[in-house]
């Protein structure tokens, strides 16, 4: 009997490379998966089916994991207001993880003796799935043949054409990998430094003029209703802020940071939904919750998502994150009302009944209603004490 290797499959060059490498040359029985993380759509996944059996694939599935990648990741960045170096809301990186753990199960599932992917030794993708397969299925063999033989494009093209196998593979200007949490945009001024994206690389282009008002609601923390129409579906909830925010050409920007492997990169992206409804959460968050709330949720919110960018999803104390996260949310309720603009959008103002700007002790600037002025000025007075210690120490030694 030959060997079954499960390969994780997008249909574009390097997996389609690896699944006919597989089946003629290393006589694998090759069963291709693809994780949908909310990227792709209906068509596109039956296209992806259809290249996987004209490659030698003996079986293939879609493994739809959006609602896991949700409830389990995505929901938390959203409690963490997650953006990774204070810019990117780590669309992709997140996502590999939760395809690799969809993988590997059904490695296990069907009693694969491998597990092969097409990743290159130069991304941060490599290890994520590598660290995840070699976790949750040991003893499983890991190929990548795009890796391992260090090959060219011009290579596997000529490999499929020899073996019969036509399709356009032209190389595209931009690498693009969309899903549920934002788009991202790799290639040509991405490599360097000094450049940024034109306005054509962007997969949605601005559509519309003049300003319009998005109503967010949340709920403990979830996002709840967009423009007052209740959605129980987060999903459909997500891709609706998308659809109304990327018309406006919002949520662009150039991710620069460290890789897993040591290296400076930078990446392009489109996220209107994740980055309006991460700043709207955000700034419902700084009416409700107490100063100390919001001090340790940035703490643990920051080291979340640099646990899930380093492929960290399964150290234990993601979930004790997790766990501090969702109890932070009990009073994050309210609408944040937000004026879209074509690339630009202004955060109004929230209303809560948890809104701890309303209070019966006073008014910010205004008047006190909580205390009396002669309580004002002892409570200075005694807030000063440590400072007039050290000061007056200082003056008896000559320091001043």
């Amino acid at each position: 009997m030959k060997k079954k290797v499960v390969l994780a499959f997008s249909g574009g060059l390097d997996t389609s490379f690896c699944a006919m490498y597989l089946s003629k040359d290393k006589g694998y029985d090759v069963y291709t998966a693809i994780a949908n993380t909310g990227g792709f759509s209906q068509e596109e996944l039956i296209s992806i089916e259809e290249k996987a059996y004209k490659l030698g694939a003996v079986g293939h599935v879609t493994l739809d994991v959006t609602q896991d990648y949700y409830d389990k990741s995505i929901k938390y960045m959203i409690f963490g207001n997650v953006l990774r170096n204070g810019t990117y809301p780590i669309s992709v990186s997140s996502e590999r993880i939760f395809q690799a753990i969809a993988i590997a199960n059904y490695a296990k599932e069907i009693g694969a003796d491998a597990i092969a992917h097409g990743s290159t030794g130069a991304g941060n993708d490599q290890v994520r799935f590598d660290l995840t397969f070699e976790v949750l299925a040991p003893g499983i063999e890991i190929i990548t043949p795009t890796r391992d033989m260090i090959l060219t494009r011009e290579y596997e093209i000529n490999y499929l054409r020899d073996h019969g196998y036509v399709a356009d593979f032209t190389k595209m200007e931009y690498s693009i990998n969309k899903g549920l949490w934002g788009t991202s945009i790799g290639g040509k001024e991405t490599l360097q430094s000094d450049q940024t994206l034109p306005e054509e690389a962007y997969p949605s282009q601005v559509t519309v003029e003049g300003t319009e008002v998005l109503k967010l609601g949340f709920q403990e923390g979830e996002l709840h209703s967009v423009n007052g129409e209740v959605f129980n579906d987060k999903i459909k909830a997500i891709n609706k802020v998308e659809e109304i925010g990327s018309k406006y050409g919002i949520g662009r920007d150039m991710h620069i940071g460290d890789t897993i492997i040591g290296l400076k990169g930078r990446v392009g992206f489109e996220a209107a939904g994740p980055l309006l409804i991460i700043n709207a959460h955000k700034m419902l968050e700084k009416h409700t919750l107490s100063k100390w709330q919001l001090y340790w949720k940035d703490q643990v919110g920051t080291w979340y998502g640099m646990f899930l960018h380093e492929a960290q999803y399964l150290e234990p104390v993601m979930r004790d994150i997790e766990a501090m996260l969702l109890s932070s949310q009990r009073n994050v309720n309210g609408t944040v009302s937000i004026i879209l603009r074509p690339y630009s959008y202004t955060l109004v103002g929230v209303e809560s009944a948890y809104d701890l700007v309303k209070n019966e002790l006073g008014e910010y600037g205004e008047i006190q209603k909580g205390w009396t002025s002669e309580d004002a000025k002892g409570f200075t007075k005694i807030l000063s004490t440590p400072l007039r210690v050290y000061y007056a120490n200082q003056k008896k030694n000559g320091k001043l």
